[in-house]
C-alpha cells in the first residue's frame, strides 16, 4: 500500500450557513424544536429566511467545516459535495479553497440551487438548524473523484448526506473505494434526526464498511435504540471498530477493542455551539491520520471543539486551530 496524498477527504452538503441569534419564543413560533435539525423545502427556506433576524453568512455544512478546520490544523483535505452554478455556490467555491481545502466537485447547472442552512442561536448557545439541501442533495456517483478518495489516509462521510439515495449510493461506492485502497472510513451520525430515518441503513453501513464512527449521546442511543448513554457506549464497543462519543461538558468518550478513553471537555465560556462536533471531528481525524495513541487524537478534537464554541467565524477558527497543532502535533510530542 502506498502512502496517502492526503490525510482527509471529505464527502457532505455544501452548504452557505446564515446564522442568527434569537430567543425561545421565534422558536416556539415557528414550531422548532431547540437544538435539533429539520430538513425543509425551498419555499419554507424562503419565508424564515425573510423572517429571521440580521444573520452572518459563511459557507458551511457538517464535513466542509469539519475539512475546513482539519486543513486549519495542517492536514492535507480533500472534500467533495454539489453546488449550484450560482452566487452562493461560486462563494462556497472560494470560501473552502481559500482555506486550503481541494475542492474539485463540478457544479449542477440548471437545478436546484445552493443549499443553504439557516441557523437559529439561542441565549444558552444552543443551534436550531433548518436546511435547505438543495444542490447538495443531487451529489451521486459520478461526482466521487475516485483516485482521491483512493489516495486519502482517512474517507470522512456526513450522516446528513445519507438521505438521497443517489447519495447514498455515491456513500457505498465511495467507501468501496477507500476500503480496496487500504484506507480508513470514518462515518459521522450527524443528529438524531439522521438517525431516526436511517437507522437500519446507517448499521448496516457501519457493518460492512466503517472503521471509525462519531456520534453525540442523543445520536449513538438512537442508532441501538438504548434510554442510557452507558448502555449505548457498552453497544458500541460490541458493534463498531472504533466509536469517538462526545458529550459536550462531559467531554467524550472513546471507545475500541474494549478499551475505554475518557477525555475530559476543556472549560470555556459557550457562545455558539455551531460547529463544535465538527471542530472535535476535525481534531481527531488529523491527529488520527499522523498516528497519533487515541487520548492523543481526543485532546485535539477537544481543543478544537472547544475553539469552535468561543468562535462565531470558520476562518478566525482555522487560524486559532494553527496555534494549537503547533502544540499537539509536533512530531517529538509524547501525548
Amino acid at each position: 500500500m502506498t502512502a496517502p496524498r492526503l490525510d482527509i477527504v471529505g464527502i457532505g452538503n455544501a452548504i452557505v450557513d446564515v446564522i442568527a441569534r434569537t430567543d425561545e419564543r421565534f422558536l416556539d413560533r415557528h414550531a422548532m424544536r431547540k437544538g435539533s435539525m429539520a430538513l425543509i423545502d425551498a419555499a419554507t427556506a424562503q419565508a424564515l429566511y425573510a423572517a429571521m433576524p440580521p444573520g452572518q453568512e459563511s459557507s458551511g455544512g457538517s464535513a466542509a467545516n469539519s475539512c475546513a478546520v482539519a486543513a486549519g490544523l495542517g492536514a492535507a483535505v480533500g472534500f467533495l459535495g454539489k453546488v449550484a452554478d450560482d452566487q452562493l455556490g461560486a462563494v462556497f467555491r472560494h470560501d473552502i479553497t481559500s482555506i486550503g481545502v481541494t475542492y474539485q466537485t463540478k457544479p449542477l447547472i440548471g437545478g436546484h440551487p445552493t443549499a443553504r442552512c439557516l441557523i437559529l442561536v439561542t441565549q444558552d448557545g444552543q443551534r436550531t438548524m433548518n436546511t435547505y439541501l438543495g444542490a447538495g442533495g443531487a451529489f451521486a456517483e459520478p461526482d466521487l473523484d475516485e483516485s482521491m478518495i483512493a489516495d486519502s489516509a482517512i474517507l470522512y462521510l456526513e450522516g446528513y448526506l445519507f438521505d438521497p439515495p443517489a447519495a447514498k449510493a455515491a456513500f457505498t461506492k465511495a467507501a468501496a473505494i477507500a476500503r480496496a485502497a487500504g484506507r480508513k472510513v470514518a462515518l459521522s451520525l450527524s443528529d438524531a434526526f439522521c438517525v431516526d430515518r436511517h437507522r437500519a441503513g446507517f448499521l448496516q453501513l457501519i457493518a460492512s464498511s466503517v472503521d471509525i464512527v462519531f456520534a453525540n449521546e442523543a445520536e449513538i442511543c438512537s442508532l441501538f435504540e438504548l434510554a442510557a448513554f452507558t448502555d449505548a457506549a457498552r453497544a458500541a464497543m460490541d458493534t463498531i471498530p472504533l466509536a469517538v462519543l462526545t458529550r459536550s461538558e462531559a467531554g467524550s468518550l472513546i471507545v475500541q477493542g474494549g478499551v475505554q478513553h475518557d477525555i475530559q471537555a476543556e472549560a470555556t465560556t459557550v457562545i455558539d455551539t455551531t460547529g463544535a462536533g465538527d471542530a472535535y471531528a476535525a481534531g481527531f481525524l488529523t491527529a488520527y491520520a499522523r498516528g497519533k495513541p487515541l487520548p492523543a487524537c481526543g485532546l485535539l478534537g477537544t481543543q478544537a471543539a472547544s475553539l469552535a464554541v468561543i468562535v462565531l467565524q470558520r476562518h478566525a477558527l482555522c487560524s486559532f486551530c494553527r496555534s494549537i497543532s503547533l502544540v499537539y502535533l509536533e512530531p517529538s510530542d509524547s501525548i
